[in-house]
């Protein structure tokens, strides 16, 4: 009786000690982006957010995904966001998907480049990884001003040395968008995600998808 009761005792003990490993080893991706992160139009189960935490639970078991991602956010909107924001979930990664309705708003570049510089500092604090997510705008915004706004976004992940996505929607074909012609369908999804997968993958540990 006293030899199983210390054998339980070191079991437990032990498996205490494995969870503890377990959770010490968990990192956490969180996804920083407007409605094109966020699922708009479509079941938030089908949005490529929710498809990567699928794919990684089983590639990389050790990572977590939160979705920070609001419909309609601004560059701006996220700077004011972004310090609560890793304070609360502590990110590994952050994958920051934002500045395409400054765009559309007209917003000056500089000002959205600011903004942007701003967030990728304050997650690259702590040693953080940012993968930046960059869009492009429709040509009638006109041919000078959507130039301007692509190629920030190089710059930005240049100055920072970042790893780009320079175009999130680049194999989204023009009937899997939505109505608005701006938001791609649920059956764009899985497109969306290996596009950002083939930039994330230099950043991820463990074995390669």
């Amino acid at each position: 009786m006293k030899f199983s009761t210390f054998f339980k005792s070191i079991l437990l003990c032990a498996c205490c000690l494995l969870s503890g490993v377990s959770g010490a080893q968990q990192q956490t991706i969180l996804v920083f982006g407007d409605s094109l992160s966020a699922a708009y139009g479509i079941p938030r189960a089908s949005g490529w957010v929710n498809l990567l935490q699928q794919e990684l639970q089983r590639s990389h078991p050790q990572y977590k995904v939160v979705n920070a991602s609001i419909s309609g956010e601004t560059a701006s909107g996220g700077r004011q966001r972004i310090t609560p924001a890793l304070r609360q979930h502590s990110p590994d990664i952050v994958i920051l998907e934002l500045g395409a309705n400054d765009g559309l708003r007209g917003t000056p570049i500089a000002d959205i480049e600011n903004n942007l510089s701003a967030i990728i500092q304050q997650s690259q604090k702590g040693n953080g990884k940012v993968l930046l997510v960059g869009i492009q705008l429709p040509p009638n915004y006109g041919k000078n001003y959507t130039d301007q706004f692509k190629a920030l976004f190089s710059r930005l992940a240049q100055r920072h040395k970042l790893e780009l996505v320079p175009f999130m929607l680049k194999n989204v074909p023009p009937e899997q968008f939505q109505a608005d012609n701006l938001h791609p369908t649920a059956a764009a999804q899985a497109l969306i995600l290996q596009t950002i997968l083939d930039k994330l993958k230099p950043l991820l540990k463990a074995k390669n998808l």
